[in-house]
């Protein structure tokens, strides 16, 4: 770890952070939650809501696929995702479904606004993000798709996210 300078996990609990909470809505299988885990380290995101009946820590296959990365991000779980959703806009925190609807943005296209800190919700790996859950939410971003099942794994989609969203809001900054 020290020749690839990474950070402790106590180090990571004080380190700057991407202005992005996940918020996990029922998603089934615990090993996609880890992966999940191991992206929003990677991109020291703020912090994980773990909905529904979303597996979270110290839960078997999320803590395998995870790989320590539990210990460094903030996570709390919920039983309803839609309260998550209206706190944090009462907060002030814009969400986002990361979901394919009629009026979605492509997450090429979109452009945090002055939002400090935004919300995103990831949905179910067969039925994606609940309607009820996008109704509550500022709007739904999509990741374009090119080819013939317009659908990823949902951890999979996590990560180009977090990806995308750490370049903007790196650009942001300068």
């Amino acid at each position: 770890m020290d020749e690839l300078d990474r950070i402790s996990a106590e180090e990571f609990k004080s380190a700057v952070k991407l202005p992005v909470i996940l918020i996990l809505d029922n998603i089934r299988s615990g090993l996609n939650v880890g992966s999940i885990f191991r992206s929003a380290d990677a991109f020291r995101i703020l912090k994980i809501y773990c909905c529904g009946y979303t597996p979270s820590p110290p839960h078997r296959e999320v803590l395998k696929s995870a790989l320590g990365a539990t210990e460094s991000v903030q996570w709390q779980s919920s039983l309803n995702t839609i309260d998550v959703v209206r706190d944090l806009r009462e907060k002030g925190i814009s969400c986002y479904a990361l979901e394919q609807t009629q009026n979605s943005i492509s997450i090429t296209d979109f452009k945090p606004g002055k939002e400090k800190i935004i919300g995103l919700v990831l949905g179910n790996e067969v039925s994606g993000v609940d309607q009820q859950v996008i109704n509550e939410c500022d709007d739904a971003l999509e990741i374009d798709q090119y080819g013939t099942k317009h659908s990823l794994n949902v951890a999979v989609c996590a990560g180009i996210a977090l990806f995308s969203l750490n370049e903007k809001f790196l650009k942001r900054k300068k």
